[in-house]
C-alpha cells in the first residue's frame, strides 16, 4: 500500500484533530492497549490499576482511559468497543488509524509502531467440566458474525482452514431443509498471536489463577445466535452451543470452550495487519449445567492484571 495516498474526509472523519468515535488525538493513545466492550469495564480497571490518568474520553458511548500503571509505569490505554464486532471493527480502524496515520497530510506514515491488544472480557462457557470463574486465554477464535468477511486477509494458518470448514459443516447440518437461511452461514476462523497466549498463560500461573486455554466462538448477538431461546421465532440453528461443545477440533488437547461477541474480529484484522492481539475472558455461566454467576467482578479484574502483565513483559 502506498504511504502517499490521502484519505478523503468522508473516509476519515477527523474533528479537531480528534478521530470522529474514539475522539481521540494520535497523542492520547498508548501502543499497550487493554480492549473491553462495556464502557463501565474502562473506570473499573483504571481505578484498580492505574496510578494517573491523563486522557479520559467518553464520546458516542466508547470510553478511553490512557495512563500508567501503578506497579511498572507502562503507559496503557484501556478502551471500550461497546458490544458486538460491528461495534469493534469502528473502534479497532479508529486505533489503527490513530497509530499509522499523519492526520495532517492525512497519508500513513512510512513507520508506525507496534500495538499490543488484549481483550478483556465475559463469556459463556459450553464445556461441561469447565468451573465458572475460570479464564480462558484464546487460541483460535471462530467468528460466526460476518463483520470479518468484509476484510479479505488470508488463513493465518492450515488449521484455521479446517477450522472453518468443520465448523461450518456441523452448523449446516443441524439447519432444517427448508430453512431460508441453509447454507448461507460462514464462519471464519482466527489466530491469537502466539507471543501473547504464552505470555498470558504465563502470567496466569504467576498469580495462580484458574486458566484454560481453548477455542473461542464470537457471535453476532447474544440471545438465539447463542442458542437461547426466549423469543417465539424458530432458531435457525437450534443447541448450537450443544453442537459447538462437541466439535473435533482437530487440535490437540484444545477444544470450543466459550463464546462472546467480539474475539474473532479482533485477531482476524489485528492479525491481518502484522500487530499482536490476544484475548482472555472469564467463564461466567456454564450453558450445559445452566449456572450463572451474577458477581463475577473479581474474576474481570483477574483477567485484567494478566492481561497487564502480559503487555509489561512483551513491551
Amino acid at each position: 500500500m502506498k504511504n502517499d495516498i490521502s484519505f478523503k474526509a468522508s473516509d476519515l472523519p477527523i474533528i479537531n484533530g480528534r478521530v470522529y468515535h474514539l475522539d481521540l488525538k494520535p497523542a492520547d493513545l498508548a501502543r499497550d492497549i487493554i480492549i473491553v466492550g462495556d464502557p463501565e469495564r474502562v473506570p473499573f480497571i483504571a481505578d484498580e490499576f492505574l496510578d494517573n490518568k491523563e486522557v479520559d474520553r467518553f464520546h458516542r458511548g466508547l470510553r478511553t482511559i490512557t495512563g500508567r500503571v501503578k506497579e511498572t509505569g507502562q503507559r496503557v490505554s484501556i478502551i471500550a468497543s461497546g458490544m458486538g464486532t460491528p461495534s469493534l471493527e469502528i473502534v479497532l480502524n479508529e486505533i489503527v488509524a490513530l497509530n499509522e496515520i499523519d492526520f495532517h497530510a492525512r497519508t500513513r506514515k512510512s513507520e508506525y509502531d507496534m500495538i499490543t491488544i488484549i481483550r478483556v472480557g465475559t463469556s459463556g462457557g459450553i464445556q461441561q467440566n469447565t468451573e465458572l470463574g475460570t479464564l480462558i486465554i484464546t487460541d483460535y477464535a471462530i467468528g460466526l458474525d460476518n463483520t470479518g468477511l468484509f476484510y479479505d486477509a488470508p488463513y493465518q494458518n492450515e488449521k484455521c482452514k479446517r477450522l472453518e470448514d468443520r465448523i461450518r459443516e456441523e452448523i449446516d447440518g443441524v439447519i432444517p431443509c427448508d430453512s431460508r437461511f441453509k447454507g448461507k452461514i460462514f464462519p471464519y476462523a482466527s489466530k491469537a498471536n502466539q507471543d501473547v497466549v504464552k505470555a498470558l498463560k504465563r502470567e496466569a500461573q504467576n498469580i495462580g489463577v484458574k486458566y484454560k486455554r481453548g477455542i473461542t466462538v464470537s457471535n453476532s448477538g447474544f440471545f438465539a445466535n447463542q442458542g437461547r431461546a426466549l423469543s417465539r421465532v424458530p432458531l435457525t440453528v437450534p443447541d448450537i452451543d450443544s453442537i459447538l461443545a462437541s466439535v473435533d477440533t482437530g487440535i490437540e488437547g484444545i477444544k470450543i470452550e466459550n463464546m462472546e461477541m467480539e474475539a474473532s474480529f479482533l485477531l482476524h484484522f489485528m492479525g491481518a495487519l502484522g500487530y499482536r492481539a490476544g484475548v482472555v475472558c472469564p467463564v461466567i455461566d456454564n450453558r450445559r449445567k445452566g449456572e450463572f454467576i451474577p458477581q463475577y467482578t473479581q474474576y474481570v479484574r483477574d483477567a485484567a492484571e494478566i492481561a497487564l502483565r502480559t503487555l509489561y513483559a512483551l513491551r
